[in-house]
């Protein structure tokens, strides 16, 4: 039985030389793992909108001898997760048409199982280790992910990592990277309907040797052909919006982390905030 890495590793690696329909249904394994061991073959073909044929050739091209040991693999590797306590359950389906509460916070849950599955620890310590090295780390997104950006830049300078989020107003990303300190680093929102100026931005901060990070929703979004690392979160909805629970987990651990790294310039800074708190309410 292969490990998560190693079936991930697996379909990102064939992925270039898959066709369409194959690409298809490699972008629905990945973005929707947990899932697999509960769907038959016919239910997969259906949400991917591909064929059965073209579901059971796609295990195959991966090297299962079908779908069925393909997805005996994958019930495994969840069980092992599952067994490591990486994963907690959901409630009760709800009925979104009588209770909507429950259907939002069931569709949360689903997204927070399926980023603890897709983020490698390793690659997370890894970019842990890359912010914390850098002299300064820069955020950017476009529409809910400047948002989202912003927030990260605000709960980093509160762990004493100093940080900033890209403007959108008279300059556009691209026209901002020269700027960037040559120890400086990005991090990068992108998310569909994936931003073009956001991708640019990434390939530009490339060709200057600024290292990036991708916080996308898969592995094989545009944006990460551009950066060095990426971590992967899923965003479903019952709206044709990003859901927003992962992407908040993320960004929450990240800043925890880099302050239980940085512990005594976090404590540091945690004081000296208190202080300025404390001046301006007197």
């Amino acid at each position: 039985m292969a490990s998560y890495r190693q079936l991930k590793d697996l379909i990102e690696g064939n992925y270039p030389g898959f066709t369409k329909n194959h690409k298809r249904i490699a972008d629905y394994f990945l973005s929707n793992l947990e899932k697999i061991p509960f769907l038959s073959v016919q239910e997969v073909s259906k949400e991917a909108e591909a064929s059965v044929a073209s579901v059971v050739r796609f295990a195959q091209q991966i090297g299962y001898s079908g779908y069925s040991e393909l997805r005996e693999d994958v019930s495994g590797i969840l069980q092992n997760k599952i067994s490591n306590g990486d994963i907690f359950p959901t409630t009760e389906k709800p009925d979104p048409k009588t209770d909507i509460l429950s259907s939002i916070a069931d569709i949360e849950i689903k997204n927070i199982n399926s980023t603890l599955n897709s983020i490698e620890r390793k690659s997370f310590n890894d970019i842990i280790k890359l912010i914390l090295r850098s002299d300064r780390v820069y955020t950017a997104g476009l529409g809910i992910s400047f948002h989202m950006a912003e927030i990260l830049a605000y709960q980093l300078n509160q762990v004493a990592v100093s940080a900033s989020n890209f403007k959108h107003s008279s300059e556009s990303f691209v026209e901002q990277i020269p700027f960037i300190p040559k120890k400086g680093m990005i991090i990068f929102f992108s998310f569909p309907p994936y931003s073009k100026e956001t991708i640019e931005a990434a390939e530009f901060a490339r060709k200057f040797g600024i290292k990036s990070v991708a916080i996308t929703n898969k592995s094989t979004a545009p944006i990460t052909r551009f950066t060095d690392h990426y971590l992967l979160v899923s965003r479903e909805n019952l709206l044709y919006t990003n859901a927003l629970t992962g992407i908040a987990v993320l960004i929450n651990a990240i800043a925890t982390e880099c302050g239980r790294k940085n512990k005594t310039k976090a404590l540091e800074m945690i004081g000296l905030l208190d202080g300025l708190q404390d001046y301006y309410s007197e």
